[in-house]
């Protein structure tokens, strides 16, 4: 039921509950295509309010409309942006109103949507995006409360139950597979592509775990050295991978590039040099930094997003009851912003 006003709150999205890891990278928007996006939205009469939400494992965009049927509108644009036939974005994607959405809103920044149930980077992710929106007008009494009560409820969440229990997070669960495929990490040769916030906080695990030789490879080299320096690590630009990669145990790519950094054709002479010496590629990025096909070259073993969730969600069975509790409470909290927007 829409507000008093005959206005109603939405969300479009894909996200991995919809969509396989090809198909979100397909799906998955740079930041200026992001940014183009919301500014025509907001520019559109039946459009009132809009935030983007755009992640490694999902593309949501949250708006106030007084249009009775926005949806085919709003897939038809999104069709023509990524070259997507409607059918199937519509075939991948899901559409909520109302109260429906604030629960969605809740659960997405509590980490209860997420592949790596209760993981903690949604929420800054989350908080990064109503920055941006709110700083460019394109949000109002709407889509303010319901961000500003998700961000509440997700500490409240965090605070109250055990669902982040274990510190969940990419960097946590990257560390711990290569924990588990190497044993321990003091004497073992880590390329980690990227020097943003996933790099950062994957370099900290890293190094919490024992790691001591960590090379960050960066298109900003300033960058690179300055995430490096805090663990007196070494620094290299992204042109100098080939070398890197003759004596990586371990690549780990977190880039936000729009292709992949590591092929197969760059790969396949180098593993040749390598004798038997195995190389294990962690993918945390998408659009992805390693191309799927490189685990066709010997003695390479590639994990994506898809398999970092399965680590993750190993003891999901173990919070379930944790899980279902705090959504019974974001139900009931959503339920109660939702009758006072109506107001």
């Amino acid at each position: 039921m829409p507000t008093n006003n005959g206005k109603a709150l939405f969300v479009l999205g894909s996200s991995h509950r919809t969509a396989s890891i090809e198909v979100r990278e397909r799906l998955a928007l740079d930041a200026a295509r992001a940014e183009l996006l919301a500014e025509h939205l907001r520019h559109q009469d039946t459009v009132e309010e809009c935030l983007i939400l755009n992640t490694c494992n999902r593309v949501e965009i949250y708006g106030v409309t007084d249009a009775a049927n926005l949806k085919p509108e709003l897939l038809q644009q999104l069709s023509s942006l990524h070259g997507m036939p409607v059918s199937e974005l519509d075939n991948h994607s899901f559409w909520l109103t109302d109260e429906d959405a604030v629960r969605h809103a809740f659960e997405v920044a509590s980490g209860l949507d997420s592949q790596m149930v209760g993981e903690n980077e949604i929420l800054g992710q989350l908080k990064a995006a109503y920055a941006r929106a709110s700083d460019q007008q394109y949000t109002g009494r709407v889509l303010n409360r319901v961000f500003q009560k998700s961000f509440q409820t997700a500490k409240w969440v965090r605070t109250n139950t055990g669902v982040s229990k274990g510190q969940v997070s990419i960097g946590n669960i990257a560390t711990e597979l290569a924990l588990r495929v190497c044993g321990e990490l003091a004497d073992v040769n880590v390329v980690l592509m990227g020097s943003g916030e996933v790099g950062e906080k994957t370099t900290q695990a890293l190094v919490s775990r024992g790691a001591r030789r960590i090379v960050v490879a960066g298109r900003n080299l300033e960058r690179a050295r300055a995430l490096a320096d805090q663990f007196t690590g070494a620094a290299a630009t992204l042109d100098k991978l080939p070398e890197l990669l003759k004596t990586a145990d371990i690549v780990i790519g977190a880039t936000s590039a729009p292709e992949p950094l590591i092929t197969r054709d760059l790969l396949k002479p180098i593993m040749k040099l390598r004798a038997v010496q195995p190389l294990i590629a962690i993918d945390t990025a998408l659009p992805r930094d390693i191309a799927q096909d490189i685990d066709k070259v010997n003695n390479v073993y590639l994990y994506n997003l898809d398999h970092l969730a399965q680590i993750a969600n190993e003891n999901l069975r173990a919070r379930e009851a944790e899980v279902a509790s705090a959504k019974q409470s974001i139900l009931e909290r959503a339920k109660r912003l939702w009758e006072g927007l109506r107001d």
